[in-house]
C-alpha cells in the first residue's frame, strides 16, 4: 500500500471503487493543524474529473498499468478494431473510450492503456496529431489570408472542422486530435 506522499502527476489508483488517474496534486502544510494533500481525479471509466483532499499519509491502492502501441484498423458496429504492432495480437475497443474517435483514420498508431493485472483496455490516446485531407468545403478565395476568418471543412475521417478561408477540397491539412482545430496545411 502507498501513501499520499506518493501521489504525482498520471499515477492511477483506486479511489471509492473506482479507477482514477491523477491530474494535478499540491502538497499543502498548512501553519497551523495537519498536513494534507488537494488533488484533482479523472475517472478512468466515464473521464469525469473530481477534486479530493487526502489527509497526509492516508493509504492510497496503487493500480499499475502499462501502455501499448496499437494500430488502428476499422470499425464495427459501436466500437473499432486496433492490432498491437509488436505481435499483432487484435483486440476491440468501444467508442466510449476514445475522446475522439472522429479523428480515427485508418493506418494510425494509438496508444492504449492497459490495467496491467487484469489485461483490460482503459483508454485510448490518439496521436496529438493526424494528416488530413479536405473532402469538402466552400471555395478558397484567393489573397484572402489577412482575416483570421474560418469557414467549416469535411475531412476525410468524416469530421467537421474549421479551417482558414484559402483551404480547398482536396488540400492536405495537419488537424490537432485534442481540441479538433485546424493547425497547418501541408505540402504536397
Amino acid at each position: 500500500m502507498a501513501t499520499t506522499s506518493d501521489i504525482k502527476n498520471g499515477l492511477c489508483m483506486n479511489y471509492n471503487g473506482k479507477l482514477v488517474t491523477v491530474i494535478e496534486f499540491q502538497h499543502v502544510k498548512p501553519g497551523k493543524g495537519p498536513a494534507f494533500v488537494r488533488t484533482k481525479l479523472r475517472e478512468v471509466e466515464t473521464g469525469k474529473v473530481v477534486d479530493n483532499t487526502f489527509s497526509a499519509g492516508h493509504k492510497i491502492e496503487v493500480v499499475r498499468i502499462e501502455t501499448r502501441s496499437y494500430q488502428y484498423l476499422y470499425p464495427e458496429g459501436d466500437g473499432f478494431h486496433f492490432m498491437n504492432t509488436e505481435n499483432y495480437e487484435q483486440v476491440f475497443i468501444q467508442k466510449t473510450m476514445i475522446e475522439t474517435p472522429q479523428y480515427l483514420k485508418e493506418g494510425i498508431i494509438c496508444t492504449i492503456v492497459f490495467h496491467a493485472e487484469e489485461e483490460i483496455p482503459l483508454t485510448v490516446e490518439l496521436p496529438n496529431y493526424i494528416d488530413s485531407e479536405v473532402t469538402y468545403t466552400e471555395p478558397g478565395i484567393k489573397g484572402d489570408t489577412a482575416t483570421n476568418t474560418l469557414k467549416p471543412a469535411t475531412i476525410d475521417t468524416g469530421a467537421e472542422i474549421k479551417v482558414p478561408l484559402f483551404i480547398n477540397i482536396g488540400d492536405k491539412i495537419k488537424v490537432d486530435t485534442r481540441s479538433g482545430e485546424y493547425s497547418e496545411r501541408l505540402k504536397d
